[in-house]
């Protein structure tokens, strides 16, 4: 089989220093593989080779050239590898040499995982252009906000112009309506001029329906299993070493030729691979000597919910080498325990005790038989804080439901500001979902933009059946609808604006307070204690380095509380999200012979007096 070199792109079109053209296709089921440049309706064959790769190296493709392949002189089809879709999923590929943007990021170092301060946005609702470069003009805003990574929900080549971004069909094509790639490459370099990371979600289970042309050229897909796109993506059956380094090559584009600084791995739970080495190991492997080769580090993100370590254990303990995982549960936990109804997958959490065990053990559901699931599930897990990614909010939990309404919408803005505490004090690596700090009202819908008439109906109509108990809110939003997208975006004027204003600052502020406190900055899970009250909605999270202390009394009851402190410390008041500046209702805090009276729905934090 063919070796994959991570110093250097093989598939696709490339171009080599001496400016030529190097072609590679993998067509193994046809006879003859043309390559079709648009501009010049000139026809170049290529040359067959062994694992059912076809190859050409010529001068007569340029940079700039649009360009098909042509399958047994009857199929035309864009590039699978493309790089550039500037027609969208049907039109031409366009050829683009990678190597030819000039960055400035030589002295950049990717910043320690345990120090991610995760943003989550998604680029066309981010800001009102939708572009990467109008993400640039925010990128102070982030720094000031206390950000180190913006996390970019998927860019790969989607149909039309609205997508979440999980309909991607050119893996290796970063959506034109956002910039393209070098739109992408400036981005990134731009964030490393300011000192902030970028991680990008890719997307390896499945791909979308509009514009997929991959079974013309060779068997990407298997009927082994069935997943909820259709047939899964071919990692361990006939012909499967192919689809397995065009993945493989895609994770290695990205960090080396994008400079990308860490790659999430959508719905990993999803990818179905029985081969000796799974694929996301073999991922990790070829991270590694990409690494070797560049000097730099890469991280690999997961989204899980198998509460399984092994996707986060080192290679040499037989896992697979992840850097870290999102982690639902604390989600679910925290929502329940801030009111959320009990239904459909919240029905697993019981509130407070979970959110306690949250915090204690990383997976709730750790070898414990789980009601919803009606199976014991889960395993234990000792990995590190700085392994563990978690949130109130993200697209997935907040655009999932029927009307995609925000916490902003949901909770008061006092239960809001305990939530955001309640991420931040967390001994895991905490994200944010663009537009929480300041409170965001406008919803963030599921929206698509579907060229196939047929598709964007059975979507439509997909929605709607989804939700069909739910039609006393009234009807699901039309997904096609270009109104779902425009009331997606964020209003950023809101931010400078009465209580969103406040609630900016506030954020801020505990961005800050992370940062500058070692108990909180250090993610060590075993320097950790943590006790609830269940009648009081009351918990106490106690975190320490060394001789430095901080205990975080939190109460989610409607009623103000009385809550003993640790009798073993000398507590000194650090933040109170009930304070007046944060649009509370207290400027001070009651202690009384070490019992503390907390203002309902809030977080009080304290430090102690250390030598």
């Amino acid at each position: 089989m063919k070796k994959i070199q991570p110093e250097k792109r093989a598939i696709g079109v490339n171009f080599n220093a001496s400016g030529e053209a190097e072609i590679l296709v993998w067509a193994p089921l046809v006879r003859k593989v043309s390559l079709v440049i648009s501009e010049r309706n000139e026809r170049l064959e290529l040359n067959q080779e062994e694992y059912g790769y076809w190859q050409l190296t010529t001068t007569m493709l340029k940079p700039g050239d649009t360009y098909k392949f042509l399958l047994d002189d009857e199929t035309e089809r864009p590039d699978p590898a493309s790089v550039s879709q500037p027609e969208g999923v049907h039109g031409a590929s366009k050829a683009i040499n990678l190597k030819a943007f000039k960055w400035s990021d030589e002295a950049w170092v990717n910043p320690r995982m345990q120090d991610y301060i995760f943003y989550e946005l998604h680029t066309g609702t981010f800001t009102p252009e939708g572009t990467f470069a109008a993400i640039e003009e925010k990128l102070d805003y982030l720094i000031e906000l206390g950000i180190t990574a913006i996390e970019i929900m998927p860019v790969a080549q989607f149909p039309g112009n609205r997508n979440w971004g999980y309909d991607g069909v050119f893996p290796f094509a970063t959506q034109n309506s956002y910039g393209g790639a070098e739109g992408l490459m400036h981005l990134v370099d731009a964030c490393h001029a300011k000192g902030m990371a970028v991680v990008l979600d890719v997307v390896y289970n499945h791909m979308g329906p509009e514009g997929n042309y991959f079974n013309d050229f060779g068997p990407y897909f298997t009927d082994k299993y069935n997943t909820p796109w259709g047939n899964a993506i071919n990692f361990d059956d006939a012909w499967c070493d192919a689809v397995r380094h065009y993945f493989i090559e895609n994770v290695l584009m990205w960090f080396r030729d994008f400079h990308i600084d860490a790659l999430r791995l959508d719905a990993v739970h999803a990818i179905k691979d029985f081969s000796p080495t799974h694929i996301l190991r073999e991922i990790k492997q070829h991270t590694d000597a990409l690494t070797a080769i560049t000097g730099k580090k890469y991280h690999l993100i997961a989204e899980t919910d198998l509460n399984d370590p092994r996707f986060i254990n080192p290679l040499d303990k037989q896992g697979y080498g992840l850097d870290a995982q999102w982690i639902d549960e604390f989600h679910h936990a925290l929502r329940v325990t801030a009111g959320e109804e009990r239904s459909g997958y919240y029905s697993d959490f019981e509130g407070i005790n979970h959110l306690a065990k949250a915090y204690a053990d990383a997976y709730i559901y750790n070898g414990i038989y789980s009601p919803h699931r009606q199976k014991t599930f889960g395993a234990k897990t000792d990995n590190e804080g700085k392994q563990f990614v978690v949130f109130s909010q993200n697209h997935d939990q907040v655009g999932n439901r029927m009307l995609g309404e925000r916490t902003s919408t949901l909770v008061s803005f006092e239960m809001q500001k305990l939530m955001a505490a309640a991420v931040l004090v967390a001994p895991y690596l905490p994200m944010l979902f663009m537009g929480e700090e300041w409170s965001e009202p406008h919803p963030f819908l599921y929206f698509t933009s579907h060229t196939d008439k047929d598709l964007a109906e059975a979507v439509r109509k997909g929605r709607k059946e989804e939700f069909k108990a739910f039609h006393a809110q009234g009807e699901a939003p039309d997904p096609q609808s270009e109104e779902t997208f425009n009331e997606s975006k964020l209003q950023w004027d809101l931010s400078q604006q009465g209580k969103h204003a406040v609630m900016l600052n506030y954020y801020q502020a505990l961005t800050r307070l992370r940062k500058e406190n070692k108990p909180l900055s250090t993610l060590n899970r075993k320097n950790l204690s943590v006790t609830f009250d269940n009648e009081q909605q009351t918990l106490i999270l106690r975190r320490w380095h060394e001789s430095e202390h901080v205990c975080c009394v939190m109460n989610f009851s409607k009623q103000e509380q009385m809550v003993s402190l640790p009798a073993d410390a000398d507590w000194r008041l650090s933040f109170s999200s009930a304070d007046e500046q944060w649009g509370g209702s207290s400027s001070f805090t009651r202690i009384t012979e070490g019992t503390v009276t907390i203002s309902p729905e809030s977080i009080i934090i304290f430090v102690n007096n250390h030598v």
